[in-house]
């Protein structure tokens, strides 16, 4: 085992990676007040975007499940590994040299992460089949992709290539390339023999099935040969550490931009489907890869086309349903045949997971794309795409065609089959449309459905949801300004509900008062105090060159009531005070992290995505997230605006001056229990003296214009 990544390649490679371009491959973010962009966490399911990003500061926080770091977590989490798994993962992707301590057995010469090495394999089998696809074997793969109205252009756009017959080809052609067979057999290139390793894809067309950035993870491969020994029309890539085939979509690197920026996405059954598509101009188009489109795919079309509308109808967009336009469509392609009504149940099932509208193409004849598109033309592939139907419909009505609903028995078979579909439904809105809609189809009156449907759902237990009413949460309105579930946690305290602010309720906040005499001190601290005490700190971490170094050296622990924030001030002093100016975006997060442990690194993670009450221009002069060379967290800490500046100092005055109030009403109460006397004498002289300080530091603020 090598020793360890030095410490100084590990700053490098921290302060070189930006951490919008990371996060973004795989989320769509979108701005949220000054510097901070928001989106859909991929850690967890949420219809709302809690899932925080400050590239300038290089840190992510989600308010949903808690997570958040700097970006070496975000790659463990991303890419289930450990932190030098990421720290390796990033320099390749940087091309940054790493080196070691010399504390362990010398690399080998392929030095890497397993997982580099895997998709380095993957890189170089891909360029081997693409090496063979004008090979004079090949010729039978070229009629096939001939046949179907693909151009050799075309191929070489979506990648496809050639696995050659035999045995051994691409692990000979790989071990000449410096892989051992075990990475081989890790990467699913290729399987163990009684007689050694073999080919895992032979005599077949192959595509490339890659991630959102365009890395090779797998393929996908077509059967040309009659004697050919697996049966399987189609093979994909086993499991492996880097393919998972419920987390993987064909095509999406090719139709990630365009996704993200129509809110669109097309699902398609076939490799040749989504060449059809991209090539009649439906770019938005993607494929699952042996598998049928499940939970952990609905996430990632989620993330891109940032579904948090739940359904919500916006008079924008370029898609019309009926006039109105839609924030967001995703549009499956099905066969109208049993297959399809079974893949659109399936889908149906998973419709909750979806709050953009979804729906279903269906081309006459029950052709697919890429055959629609031999047959018709571009434009009917595009035809099919603009008149898909709303997926509810599709299913219901499919339920419903299998009666004949001329005769009363068929009418109640049709509203048995319908009514737990309409069930099904969890927007309460669309739950009575629909079992209108299939009364006037089955001819039957309205409360007869209206019953089953009922029925069928207090056996479901359905929890209504509107797709239309306002959804909050906390951090997008009211209370401690969108933070503070983890700054409870890290007290010692009770986190808040999942996007509630504990603070807003009056009668919770009272009953979190009682509850325990020993953390009275933090729960009946005063909203004005919490909130001052932690908009500083906000600033703090944020722009600490906004803060005044000779009013900060004024503030002692006993300027800060809230248990978290007086920790975090101790921490703060252990990483050395304020950073100097030169000090990195990153290198700062990094060590005040690291100063206040595991405890505090959600509440500091926090405060660093919090919204602070300044003007929005206010960071106008901000760099965009991504443009800068070597990422925004290599950058020194931003210069403070006077705004900033301004407002770091009434947050500072504000607690100097509570801690005189505090102090003065201590020494109030105790004088009140005096008897006269010379200590109650000396006691009154100490009120006068902090009056005194307190006037003076209203008039030095009243004159600094502050």
């Amino acid at each position: 085992m090598a020793g360890m990544i030095l410490k100084e390649d590990v700053e490098k490679v921290r302060a070189t990676a930006d951490l919008y371009d990371i996060v973004s491959a795989s989320v769509t973010l979108r701005p949220s007040g000054t510097g901070t962009y928001v989106g859909l966490c991929p850690f967890h399911d949420e219809k709302t975007g809690s899932f925080n990003v400050r590239p300038n500061l290089g840190v992510w926080h989600c308010f949903g499940c808690g997570l958040g770091g700097d970006v070496f977590k975000y790659v463990e989490r991303q890419e289930n590994i450990d932190f030098r798994g990421a720290v390796e993962l990033l320099a390749d992707r940087y091309h940054i040299e790493l080196h070691y301590e010399q504390n362990g057995p010398a690399r080998p010469e392929h030095a890497g992460s397993k997982r580099t090495r895997l998709l380095e394999a993957n890189e170089e089998a891909q360029r081997f089949f693409v090496s063979q696809i004008m090979s004079k074997e090949a010729l039978t793969a070229r009629k096939l992709l001939g046949g179907r109205n693909f151009t050799q252009a075309d191929c070489e756009r979506f990648g496809c290539g050639y696995a050659p017959q035999g045995w051994d080809n691409l692990v000979r052609h790989l071990a000449g390339k410096g892989f051992t067979q075990q990475e081989m057999l890790d990467a699913g290139l290729a399987r163990q023999g009684q007689r050694g390793i073999y080919d895992y894809f032979r005599g077949r067309v192959t595509w490339p099935i890659r991630d959102s950035t365009g890395r090779t993870l797998g393929f996908g491969a077509r059967k040309l040969y009659d004697d050919d020994q697996i049966a399987a029309k189609y093979i994909n890539t086993p499991d492996t550490q880097l393919y998972r085939k419920t987390q993987v979509l064909y095509g999406i690197d090719l139709a990630k931009a365009a996704i993200v920026k129509k809110r669109q996405v097309v699902i398609v059954e076939g490799y040749t489907d989504v060449m059809a598509m991209h090539l009649a101009g439906i770019d938005t188009a993607v494929a699952t890869c042996g598998t049928a489109f499940g939970m952990e795919h609905a996430k990632i079309v989620r993330r891109l086309i940032a579904d948090d509308s739940l359904g919500g109808i916006q008079l924008i967009g370029p898609l019309k349903v009926e006039g109105q336009a839609l924030s967001s469509r995703i549009v499956f392609t099905f066969d109208g045949d049993a297959a399809g009504q079974k893949a659109a149940l399936h889908a149906f099932g998973l419709d909750s997971a979806f709050l953009s509208q979804t729906f279903v193409a269906v081309a006459d004849d029950n052709l697919d794309p890429c055959d629609l598109r031999i047959e018709r033309g571009n434009e009917a592939v595009r035809s099919l795409i603009a008149h898909a139907k709303p997926l509810f419909d599709f299913v219901i009505d499919a339920a419903i065609n299998r009666f004949d609903t001329t005769y009363a028995t068929g009418q109640m078979g049709a509203v048995k089959a319908a009514a737990p579909l309409i069930a099904q439904i969890r927007d309460r809105s669309l739950v009575d449309l629909y079992t209108r809609k299939a009364t006037r189809r089955i001819g039957v009156d309205l409360d007869i459905m209206r019953r089953e449907v009922n029925a069928a759902r207090a056996q479901l237990s359905v929890r209504d949801d509107d797709a239309y009413a306002p959804k909050r949460r906390f951090g997008a309105s009211g209370g401690a300004n969108g933070a503070g579930n983890g700054m409870a946690a890290a007290d010692g305290a009770h986190r808040g509900e999942q996007g509630r602010n504990p603070y807003d309720d009056p009668a919770r906040r009272r009953a979190l008062e009682h509850r325990d005499a020993s953390e009275q001190t933090y729960f009946r601290i005063d909203d004005a105090v919490f909130i001052a005490e932690q908009q500083f700190m906000a600033m703090l971490i944020q722009v600490p060159r906004a803060i005044d170094r000779e009013m900060f050296a004024c503030l002692t622990l006993a300027n800060f009531m809230t248990p978290v924030f007086r920790t975090l001030f101790q921490a703060i002093a252990a990483a050395g005070d304020l950073p100097s100016d030169d000090t990195p975006q990153g290198l700062w997060m990094h060590n005040l992290t690291k100063a206040g442990g595991p405890m505090l690194e959600s509440t500091i993670n926090e405060l660093a995505v919090m919204p602070l009450p300044l003007p929005e221009s206010d960071r106008q002069g901000e760099p965009p997230a991504g443009t800068q060379p070597g990422g925004a967290a290599a950058a020194q800490l931003k210069p403070a605006s006077k705004e900033e500046r301004r407002y770091a100092a009434e947050l500072i005055a504000k607690l100097l001056d509570m801690g005189l109030m505090r102090r003065i009403g201590a020494a109030k109460r105790k004088m009140a229990a005096l008897p006269d006397g010379e200590e109650k004498i000396a006691l009154l002289g100490e009120i006068t003296r902090m009056e005194t300080d307190r006037k003076d530091l209203q008039s030095q603020i009243y004159n600094s214009g502050v």
